[in-house]
């Protein structure tokens, strides 16, 4: 009875709370004191919205006098500021509002405002967008676009334009400062005059916010949209083609970033079409913009079937490229070596190019970690690329000091993060997928932050309080205790429960491709399929063992790391174990450093990545007084989808896996639920496979 009663208690406090339905993302309004607002030089957009900020957020004394100072000062950078008590002083207007949104920041979340200077670790911090022109979303798991629409695809509503504020206000926030609109894998139409009138009416919107607008282009629009005869980027016409045509886009938005471009890969045109190579491409478009300020992010996704280590193609064309690209193009590079998967070693393109800017790309959205149903955390795998060790200039070369100018000299530096927003109301699909587009903006800002700092000032933004009003202390020590403690816990141990129930010890790309890259499919590979678009290429399972050799005797990948990491890579006694089948096919029987078998060490790692799901559902069981009902409801049910899925993927990936090492599962492993020919029965697409493309 006692039981019963605690029970009714609780659901009773959890419909107390204020509803909220997660669209007011870490922005959630507060009652706000008078606070006086000045401003050393003249009012302006950025100004404007500063002060308006500022206004509606104040938690400092009541009757506090704020000043704005616009001043440059050696000791700021880029859009950095200088943060006191009594305001905030930068060098750009964007650095004011920068500033002002850190100090409410810390008011909020009960961090103290000492004095200090806050500079940016990269001058762009940028979302691309996989937007398409009809509204659709390539990898998009929260609806459709929030910039295009495939009816009355050219109107701009009232709607539209708070929507973009919204989204404008959520990037200065955390100090995104630049926008790509469109989807790598562009459309020509995105270039046309009519399209380009809404491009300027969502500058015109993020533009008070300090958003630059960026457009992804096809590379032989001369072709399809200017009806040349070919788009060889040494044709004079080509070139004059596209002077034209980023003339008549500067007309539009004189603040116009430049272009993201994907040319030569996946069946992309591109500059290799016409015997050319990538900054013969790269360089003919950032003459166009030179003129303007403007920049080209050249990417580095490439591959063709042509090569018996897909891992290896990127490092392979760029590098000899190094120091022949213009110094407004940027290559962006992956975080890793083949596409953004759960796990992977950093690429070795990172501090190999030297005379060239590179620029880290990331994946906010959750193409292969779960789409918007799972929950996974992604700064402490971000927060892992960044800080891991090229020794390209020896020790201490990491890949943020790699890429944002501290290892080289680059005329320019830039994060980008592959956007998981959409319009659901939430805006990501998943509430705690807005913690990954907070956690990108913040890593952008300061690569240095640790991922547990950011996950509790998401928390404390996003959830304390949720009834609105005063919280006392012993409500505040109550709440840090039993929901920021554990939930933070539960969140940074997220993505290393979905590597381990899905693709532990180093195997990779052994998802589905039926279902969108959503679940385990190490059997995919209808006929006719290129090798490396199948799981079977990746994993190599068979009777002799699993695993991709990469050693010097296998590819060879080890080779494009700089030394000790090669020999560290090559030797499977000393590589590491989250990267071990990565670079290494070995036998089932191996002895792992833990003294079990490589198949004993795989079962218990995919046991214990469904353990952890179910103990994130008690976690947020227990957390129910202090979140509101509705989020309550959602998320926990989206965490008895992903328990179930992280059942599936283990059952799958041991059960296939178990065809060819022949051994037993384990009695400490939960005996599977499934039937493998169960599984691969509901994996069989109800007509032939689309080949699929990932941007």
């Amino acid at each position: 009875m006692k039981k019963i009663f605690f029970s009714i208690l609780l659901v009773s406090a959890a419909f107390q709370l204020r509803a909220e339905d997660g669209h007011q993302l870490w922005l959630r309004p507060h009652a706000a004191v008078p606070v006086t607002v000045v401003a050393s030089t003249k009012s302006s957009a950025l100004l404007t919205t500063a002060k308006q900020e500022l206004q509606q957020g104040w938690q400092g004394n009541a009757g506090a006098t704020v000043t704005l100072t616009l001043k440059k000062d050696k000791a700021i950078s880029y859009d950095g500021f200088q943060l006191s008590a009594q305001g905030v002083q930068a060098a750009t207007e964007r650095g004011i509002l920068y500033g002002v949104y850190e100090l409410l920041r810390r008011q909020q979340t009960g961090q103290s405002v000492a004095d200090g200077v806050s500079n940016p670790s990269y001058e762009l911090r940028l979302l691309n967008h996989w937007d398409n022109p009809d509204g659709s979303v390539e990898r998009g798991y929260a609806g459709k676009s929030i910039f295009w629409r495939k009816d009355s695809a050219l109107v701009v509503t009232n709607r539209d334009k708070k929507l973009w504020q919204e989204y404008a206000r959520a990037n200065a926030s955390i100090g995104i400062n630049s926008s790509v609109l469109n989807n790598v894998n562009a459309s020509p139409m995105i270039l046309s005059a009519e399209y380009l009138g809404r491009v300027k009416a969502i500058a015109d919107v993020l533009r008070p916010y300090g958003v630059k607008t960026y457009l992804s282009v096809k590379f032989s629009s001369p072709v399809l949209l200017g009806g040349l005869k070919t788009a060889d980027p040494l044709d004079p016409a080509v070139s004059k083609w596209w002077r034209g045509k980023v003339k008549e886009i500067y007309q539009q938005v004189p603040d116009f970033g430049g272009f993201l471009v994907k040319a030569s890969s996946e069946g992309q045109p591109g500059p290799q079409d016409y015997g050319r190579t990538h900054a013969d491409g790269a360089n003919m478009l950032a003459d166009a913009v030179k003129p303007y300020g403007g920049l080209v992010m050249w990417r580095a996704f490439v591959y063709s079937p042509n090569d018996k280590d897909r891992a290896k193609q990127a490092y392979n064309e760029f590098v000899p490229l190094d120091g022949k690209f213009r110094d407004n193009v940027i290559v962006q590079v992956k975080n890793g070596p083949v596409d953004f998967q759960p796990r992977e070693p950093f690429s070795p393109l990172f501090g190999a190019l030297k005379k060239t800017a590179v620029m880290p790309e990331f994946q906010i959205t959750q193409e292969y970690l779960g789409h918007a149903i799972d929950l996974a955390y992604l700064a402490p795998m971000w927060e892992e690329c960044l800080q891991s060790d090229t020794y390209q200039a020896g020790p201490g070369s990491t890949v943020a000091r790699c890429t944002n100018g501290s290892v080289y000299r680059q005329a320019h530096s830039a994060m980008a993060g592959v956007s998981n927003v959409g319009l659901d109301t939430n805006w990501t699909g998943h509430d705690f997928a807005q913690a990954n587009w907070y956690a990108f903006g913040r890593l952008a800002w300061n690569s240095n932050m640790k991922s547990a700092q950011i996950a509790e000032e998401w928390l404390k933004l996003t959830f304390q309080n949720a009834a609105g009003g005063t919280q006392s202390a012993t409500a505040a020590a109550d709440w840090s205790v039993k929901f920021l403690t554990p939930v933070t816990q539960l969140m940074l141990a997220s993505r290393e429960a979905i590597v381990d129930y899905s693709m532990p010890l180093g195997l990779h790309h052994i998802m589905s491709a039926t279902h969108n890259h959503y679940g385990p499919g190490p059997w995919w590979a209808p006929p006719q399929m290129r090798a490396d678009w199948t799981p079977p290429y990746y994993h190599q399972a068979a009777t002799n063992g699993v695993g991709f050799d990469r050693t010097k005797t296998g590819s060879d990948a080890v080779s494009q790391y700089h030394e000790p990491l090669a020999s560290q890579f090559n030797n499977p006694a000393t590589c590491p174990d989250e990267y071990l089948l990565w670079f290494h096919h070995l036998p089932w029987d191996f002895k792992m450093k833990s003294g079990r078998t490589l198949w004993d060490e795989l079962t218990l790692h995919y046991e214990h990545g469904v353990q952890q799901v179910r103990q994130f559902q008690r976690t947020w069981d227990q957390a129910q007084p202090y979140v509101d009902a509705e989020r309550f409801a959602v998320v926990q049910n989206k965490l008895r989808t992903q328990s179930g899925n992280a059942v599936e993927w283990k059952d799958a990936c041991l059960l296939y896996f178990q065809q060819f090492s022949h051994q037993p599962i384990p009695a400490a492993v939960e005996p599977p639920m499934h039937t493998l020919e169960t599984l691969i029965a509901n994996d069989t697409p109800p007509r032939p496979p689309r080949q699929p493309r990932q941007p």
